[in-house]
């Protein structure tokens, strides 16, 4: 097994999408593309399997709040369901685009931290 890796440093550094080891190399080299490694500390991160959690993630929060949302706008939209319909609906695209990356980030950085997949191989 790799050495004590600190978590909670870890998921904030890859929730600004930066190393989760150094917290000074950027995580992603484009939108939700992975780094093939660290720029600044060279560690690996072709190891990560990030795959479809955290958009389940980010489909969880954001439909809860939506849903909240729904609740506390219903009556003052009750003659305009369609304006309702496009505010909530473009709010729900915004909302999942913007935290899409931060939470792809902090999935990598948990998986670092325990050394899950070929990240626990190497120390680093």
């Amino acid at each position: 097994m790799c050495e004590q890796r600190n978590t909670k440093d870890a998921v904030l550094k890859g929730m600004l999408l930066r190393c989760p080891h150094c917290g000074e190399g950027k995580l992603f080299r484009s939108y939700l593309k992975v780094a093939p490694s660290c720029q600044h500390c060279g560690l690996d991160l072709t190891p990560q399997r990030a795959d479809d959690g955290p958009a389940y993630i980010v489909i969880l929060i954001v439909c809860h709040l939506v849903g909240f949302a729904l609740h506390l706008t219903y009556k003052s939209f009750l003659d305009h369901p369609l304006m309702l319909a496009l505010i909530l609906g473009t709010g729900v695209i915004v909302l999942s685009l913007a935290m899409l990356p931060p939470v792809k980030g902090m999935v990598i950085a948990i998986q670092w931290a325990k050394g899950m997949h070929g990240f626990g191989a190497k120390a680093g």
